[in-house]
Formats: structure tokens, C-alpha cells, sequence
């Protein structure tokens, strides 16, 4: 079974108890109850900053101990972001997405071979490109 890496949108969602496809929820329950491993990117913490930086996302506590709180549930672990994964961003395969973020994201996926959990446009067409493992949520 692979580990599953949970991208910046899907962990918003799943924090915040937004409803996730039953794809996503079950492939998470079956990891999750396997003994399984899901992945945070460090990038997302970034991410989760900036968007409450900039107000387009609203949490009830700091975005620092939002985040902290996320990494405490069972099975969650963050993910290494080493030099050479981020170097590794800049030479994806195929037509990756632009955004530098979900670069690091999709690099990140490759390099720990996760399924990836997101609702991101850019990286589910870089999956049907034949590049990533993607569970839409």
C-alpha cells in the first residue's frame, strides 16, 4: 500500500471538516487503519501562512499552531524537503504545474512514491499526464 501525501487544499478541507470524495475518505480510512503513513510537505505550512496572511483562509488559532495541531493526529508525518528534492522540482518529467508550491508538492510525491490527496487542477492533470499517483478530494 502506498503512503499517501495530503496537498495544501486537501488538508484544509479534511482539517476543517469540508466534505472530501469518497475516494479520498476511504482510501485514507484503509491507510489510516493499515497502520499506514500520510505525509505533510513542510511547503504546505508555507502555503497555510501566506493564505491566512493574506485572509483567504480563516482558522480559529494561529496558522502556526493550526498546523502543529495537524502533525500531532496518528499516522501524519511531515516530509523531508532535502536540496536535491527541491532541486529535483525544477527537472519534472512532462509538463508540471507552474506554481513552485505544487512543484515541490508533486517532487514530493514522486520522491516518497505517495498517492497524492488534492483538488489542485494543475497537479491533477500533471497525474493524468502519468507522473503522479491522485485521489481528487
Amino acid at each position: 500500500m502506498r503512503p499517501i501525501l495530503l496537498d495544501t487544499c486537501a488538508l484544509i478541507f479534511i482539517s476543517e471538516d469540508q466534505r472530501i470524495t469518497q475516494k479520498a475518505t476511504e482510501l485514507l480510512n484503509t491507510v489510516h487503519s493499515a497502520g499506514g503513513i500520510t505525509y505533510v510537505s513542510p511547503i504546505s505550512a508555507w502555503e497555510i501562512g501566506l493564505l491566512a496572511a493574506r485572509n483567504r483562509l480563516t482558522l480559529l488559532t494561529t496558522p502556526q499552531r493550526w498546523f502543529s495541531r495537524l502533525l500531532a493526529a496518528p499516522s501524519v508525518q511531515l516530509a523531508d524537503m532535502r536540496p536535491d528534492l527541491l532541486m529535483e522540482s525544477s527537472f519534472l518529467p512532462g509538463k508540471p504545474p507552474r506554481d513552485p508550491a505544487d512543484r515541490i508538492i508533486a517532487a514530493t510525491a514522486r520522491d516518497l512514491a505517495c498517492t497524492l490527496i488534492t483538488r489542485d487542477r494543475a497537479l491533477i492533470e500533471y497525474g493524468e499526464q502519468g507522473h503522479l499517483h491522485i485521489v481528487e478530494c
